[in-house]
């Protein structure tokens, strides 16, 4: 069969790269890829929101199956599109992907069908946001209600920052147009974790839990990133709060998604904290995590290809699903990131890092300049390994790491330190 994946990340990387090791693959395009894709994949010059192109190159060339990486084609409806003429496609169309799109779509739905989530409004308006931050009080978590590259997201744990948060957001327009709207949603405490789910319409496919690092320093300092890093699977997460995640959050909301005439396809990705009082969704996404699809996909033995189809065709036994041990994913970032920072400046290390036992590299934010591999984005590169043990995966993973360079080069030294703890 012929494969389609649309996006140019990390992440997209990893699909590409798993999808290439299947015996019923016999072609892989990305569009557009990354120089990481190289060797398994044709790379195709058209952006992710060329939605009609997509679609009349997916028809020209037979594509059977076409993968979506990222968020942004999705809420614009290119699964829709595809389903219209025919494609084969594995995505949500764009009412469900809402459950990204929209953070307050998201939590009415939530609120509606009793799942756990934080207390929250919703503002269209800046002066009645800030209103209600006197009235309320912080700690708090502001959000930019539309999609903005995982970044929309504000802890704010007191006045100042809050009333910081909302201006950025709703007067100073950081995040676009993603900002026309506002969620203020009470503070949680506790262990953020990864939730990935496979799903056709209420039926299911639970991939392993994931921990993702999303402040830029270590020990969760700095700014709010797109992930520095994860791993998995998660060994202080105990059998009885997984159940709970599954009955009460992902069960619940695909049969909240169906009530509302929803078929939900594709993934629900949920960030989940566990609280005191259980599981609660800080957010659901409806594509695959990014650092944590890096993870997964290196502890991966099942054909990804009969994982994504199971719904169809249940070739997927739970037990052939992972290797025995743990798998680790280290952002590369780029000196300034999140904030400012350069391109165009030269990688090396790459090919002695790969040559490790047990590691991959994937692509992030790379282009090739003169036959040169430089720097492209704020994350560059996501170093991939699997161990026996979580710590064994670790080391790898930061050997494969400290091969690597390029100028003002950065990486949090401390991913799956709850795992290691």
């Amino acid at each position: 069969m012929k494969v389609l994946v649309i996006g140019s990340g990390a992440r997209e990387h990893a699909l590409v790269w798993k999808l290439a090791q299947s015996r019923r693959v016999s072609h892989v395009y990305a569009a557009p890829g990354n120089p990481g894709m190289v060797p398994y994949a044709e790379c195709i010059q058209f952006n992710v929101a060329q939605l009609t192109q997509l679609a009349d190159f997916a028809e020209r060339t037979q594509i059977d199956l076409t993968v979506v990486g990222p968020e942004v084609p999705l809420v614009a409806g290119i699964a829709d599109l595809f389903r219209q003429r025919d494609l084969h496609i594995f995505g949500p169309g764009a009412a469900g992907a809402a459950l990204e799109g929209s953070k307050a779509f998201a939590k009415q739905l939530m609120a509606e069908a009793g799942i756990p989530t934080a207390q929250h409004r919703t503002f269209t308006q800046a002066q009645a946001a800030l209103d209600y931050l006197e009235e309320h009080g912080t700690p708090v978590v502001v959000k930019a209600d539309g999609n903005a590259a995982g970044k929309g997201s504000i802890v704010a744990l007191d006045m100042a920052n809050a009333r910081d948060a909302v201006h950025q957001i709703m007067i100073e327009r950081v995040f676009g147009d993603a900002g026309d709207n506002v969620v203020i949603e009470d503070y949680l405490q506790g262990d953020e974790i990864g939730s990935t789910i496979i799903c056709k319409g209420t039926h299911y496919l639970p991939l392993t839990l994931t921990q993702d690092h999303k402040r830029a320093l270590d020990r969760d300092r700095g700014l709010n990133t797109g992930g520095m890093g994860a791993f998995a699977p998660l060994s202080f997460v105990d059998k009885s709060t997984e159940v709970q995640i599954y009955r009460n959050i992902v069960a619940a909301t695909l049969q909240a998604l169906k009530v509302r005439g929803i078929d939900f396809s594709g993934v629900l990705y949920s960030n989940i904290m566990l609280t005191e009082r259980g599981p609660m969704v800080l957010e659901h996404n409806t594509r695959f995590g990014d650092p944590e699809t890096q993870s997964l996909m290196i502890l991966m033995q099942e054909d990804l290809v009969n994982v994504l189809e199971f719904a169809d065709t249940l070739p997927v036994k739970l037990d052939m699903l992972w290797r025995p041990g743990y798998a680790v994913s280290i952002t590369l970032a780029s000196g300034g990131y999140p904030g400012k920072y350069r391109t165009g400046l030269p990688i090396t290390g790459i090919e002695e890092a790969n040559r490790l036992e047990d590691v991959q590299i994937f692509h992030a934010g790379t282009a090739l300049q003169d036959g040169q591999l430089v720097t492209a984005g704020g994350r560059v590169l996501s170093v991939a390994a699997h161990g026996v043990t979580l710590q064994e995966a670790v080391t790898r993973a930061y050997d494969a790491a400290s091969r690597i360079s390029f100028e003002n080069m950065h990486y949090r030294r401390d991913i799956a330190h709850r795992g290691l703890e």
